[in-house]
C-alpha cells in the first residue's frame, strides 16, 4: 500500500518518484476509463434497450437517474475527501460502480434498470468528487499537472474511442446487457492500482465532518421535482399536478439558499457562488453538461431511430465525437499555458461547438455521413477545448482550502446540465415525434397508426417485421410508413437538438464573466 505523504512536500510532484507517479495516474486513468466507457456504451445500446424492455417513456430515465444520484453525491465525497483523504472513497466507489453495473446488466425491465443506474450514480458521483480532485492533489504545479494529465487524456481518449463502437458491437453481437458487464474487467483492474498505488493525502486533519444532509434532500427534492415537471408536462398541461410540482421545485431551491446560508458545512458552499469568476465556471460547466449529454444519448437515436443504421455503423459514426474529445484535450493542454491570454481557448471551443451543433440540427438521411463526422469531430474538439480549462481555472481562482470542493462542484454542475439536458430534449422529441406523426396517419387504419405512434418501434427490427407483414395484409405500403415515421423522429430529434445552440449562447455571456488566467498561484502558493 502507498505511504501518507505530507501534502506540502507535493509540489511539482517532488514526493512521488516517476514510478509511483505512474502506477499512481495508472489507477486513476482505469477510473476515468471505467465513468467513460459506461457514458459511451449506454448511448450507443439504448435503442435496443428500449426495444426488448420497452418503456419508451422512461428513455430519458436512464440518463437522468444516473446524473441525479450523481449531482447529491459529487460535492458530498469532494467535500469529505478534503478532509479524509480521497484514497478510500476511490476504492469503496470503485466497488459499488462494478456491483451496480452487474445489476444493469440483469435487470428485466426498464424500472429496475432505471434503479440500478441510479445506484451506479450514486458510485459515480463517488468516483468524480474524488478521483478527479486526486491529481491537483499529486502535482500542485499546474504546468506539472498538465503534463501529467496527458495520461488522463489519452485513458479518456481511448475509452471515448472504443466506446461507441464497442458499444454498437456489443449490443449487436452479444445484447445489450454485456455493454454493463464490460465494467467488470476495468473496475477490477482500477481497483488493484488504487489500492496498490494512490498514496492518501489529507490537507485537513479534524475528528469529525458534519455532512449538510439537509442541503442534500433538499437539493434531491428540487432537482426531482424539476426533472418530474419537464417530463410528464407535455402529457399532464398545466394541471394541478403540474403547479404543485412547481411549487414544490421552487419551495426546496429557495430552502436549499437559506439553509446554505446557516450550515457549518454547506453542500454547496455560497462563496463558490459569490465569486463572479467562479460562479461564470460552474454556469459554464452546466451549459456544457447541457450539450454533451444531449449529444451522446440523442446522436445515436437519430442514427438509429432516424436514419435506419445498425448499432454498430451508428457507433463507428458517433466515435469522432468522443474520440476528438481527447484530441482538443491535449492540444489544448500543450498549448493553453503558452497563451498570453489563456482564456481565447474557451471562446475557440465554443465556436466549434456551435459549428457541430448546428450541423446536428439539419441532419437528415440526406446529409452524408462524412459530413456528420466532420460535425462530430468539430464538437469533440470544442468540449475538448472548454471542458479542461473549467476545471483548471478553477483550480487557479479559488483557495486551497475549497479545492475539493471547487472541483466536485463543477463535476457536479456539468451532470446538473446533462441531467437537464437529457430530459429537455427527451422531452422535446418524444411531444414534437407525436405530434408529427399523428398529423400524417389519417388515412392508416387505427391499429397501423397506433403501432406507429411508439417510436419504439423504429428501434426494434422484431417489431419492424411484424408491422410489414400487418401492413401488407391490410394492402399498405409498410416500408413508405416506416419511412414516414423515421423522418418524423428525425426531424423530432433536429427540434431537440435546436436547444444546444441555445445553450451555447448561454455559454457566450458567461464566458466574458471569466476574468484572465494567470498560471502558477497554486504552485507559488504551495511553496
Amino acid at each position: 500500500m502507498a505511504s501518507i505523504p505530507d501534502p506540502s512536500q507535493l509540489a511539482q510532484g517532488r514526493m512521488l518518484s516517476v514510478t509511483q507517479s505512474i502506477l499512481a495516474m495508472m489507477g486513476l486513468c482505469f477510473v476515468v476509463m471505467l465513468v467513460a466507457i459506461d457514458q459511451t456504451v449506454v448511448g450507443t445500446a439504448m435503442p435496443n434497450i428500449v426495444a426488448e424492455l420497452n418503456g419508451f417513456e422512461l428513455y430519458a430515465w436512464v440518463a437522468t437517474s444516473y446524473l441525479l444520484t450523481s449531482v447529491i453525491t459529487v460535492p458530498i465525497f469532494g467535500r469529505l475527501g478534503d478532509f479524509y483523504g480521497r484514497r478510500r472513497f476511490v476504492v469503496v466507489s470503485i466497488i459499488l460502480f462494478t456491483v451496480a453495473s452487474v445489476l444493469c446488466g440483469m435487470a428485466q425491465s426498464m424500472m429496475q434498470l432505471v434503479l440500478a443506474r441510479a445506484l451506479q450514480g450514486v458510485a459515480g458521483g463517488m468516483l468524480v468528487g474524488t478521483a478527479f480532485a486526486c491529481i491537483p492533489d499529486l502535482f500542485p504545479d499546474p504546468r506539472v499537472r498538465l503534463r501529467w494529465q496527458v495520461m488522463m487524456s489519452t485513458a479518456f481518449g481511448i475509452a471515448n474511442g472504443i466506446g461507441p463502437f464497442l458499444g454498437g458491437l456489443l449490443t449487436e453481437q452479444y445484447g445489450w446487457r454485456s455493454v454493463f458487464y464490460v465494467n467488470l474487467p476495468i473496475g477490477l483492474l482500477s481497483l488493484y492500482f488504487v489500492y496498490r498505488y494512490l498514496p492518501l493525502i489529507r490537507h485537513f486533519r479534524q475528528d469529525s465532518v458534519r455532512l449538510d444532509w439537509q442541503g442534500a434532500l433538499l437539493l434531491m427534492l428540487g432537482l426531482g421535482c424539476v426533472q418530474l415537471l419537464v417530463e410528464l408536462l407535455p402529457q399532464y398541461g398545466a394541471s394541478t399536478f403540474m403547479v404543485l410540482l412547481g411549487v414544490v421545485s421552487l419551495a426546496a431551491f429557495v430552502a436549499l439558499a437559506h439553509w446554505e446560508q446557516r450550515a457549518a458545512e454547506p453542500l454547496l458552499p455560497p462563496a463558490l457562488f459569490a465569486n463572479p469568476a467562479q460562479l461564470a465556471l460552474l454556469l459554464m460547466s452546466a451549459g456544457l453538461g447541457f450539450i454533451l449529454f444531449s449529444l451522446l444519448f440523442y446522436g445515436p437515436l437519430l442514427l438509429q431511430g432516424g436514419l435506419g443504421l445498425r448499432p454498430q455503423t451508428a457507433g463507428l459514426l458517433i466515435t469522432p465525437l468522443v474520440v476528438f474529445i481527447t484530441v482538443g484535450s491535449i492540444i489544448n493542454g500543450r498549448v493553453v499555458t503558452r497563451l498570453a491570454r489563456p482564456n481565447i481557448m474557451l471562446y475557440l471551443g465554443l465556436v466549434l461547438l456551435a459549428l457541430a451543433c448546428t450541423g446536428m440540427v439539419f441532419m437528415d438521411k440526406t446529409v452524408s455521413h462524412w459530413l456528420f463526422v466532420v460535425y462530430a469531430m468539430a464538437g469533440g474538439t470544442g468540449i475538448g477545448f472548454v471542458m479542461p480549462n473549467l476545471t483548471v481555472f478553477s483550480q487557479e481562482i479559488v483557495a486551497r482550502s475549497m479545492l475539493g470542493i471547487a472541483t466536485a462542484m463543477l463535476q457536479s454542475m456539468r451532470m446538473v446540465g446533462g441531467m437537464l439536458g437529457t430530459a429537455v430534449v427527451g422531452t422535446l422529441v418524444t411531444y414534437q415525434y407525436g405530434e408529427g406523426i399523428r398529423a400524417r396517419l389519417e388515412q392508416l387504419p387505427a391499429d397501423l397508426g397506433n403501432t406507429l405512434e411508439d417510436p419504439q418501434l423504429l428501434m426494434s427490427a422484431a417489431q419492424q417485421a411484424q408491422f410489414l407483414e400487418l401492413a401488407g395484409q391490410q394492402g399498405q405500403s409498410g416500408q413508405m410508413w416506416l419511412g414516414v415515421a423515421r423522418d418524423s423522429l428525425t426531424h423530432a430529434v433536429n427540434i431537440g437538438m435546436a436547444i444546444t445552440l441555445v445553450l451555447i449562447v448561454w455559454c457566450f455571456y458567461w464566458v466574458r464573466k471569466v476574468p484572465p488566467i494567470r498560471f502558477g498561484r497554486m504552485a507559488e502558493s504551495s511553496q
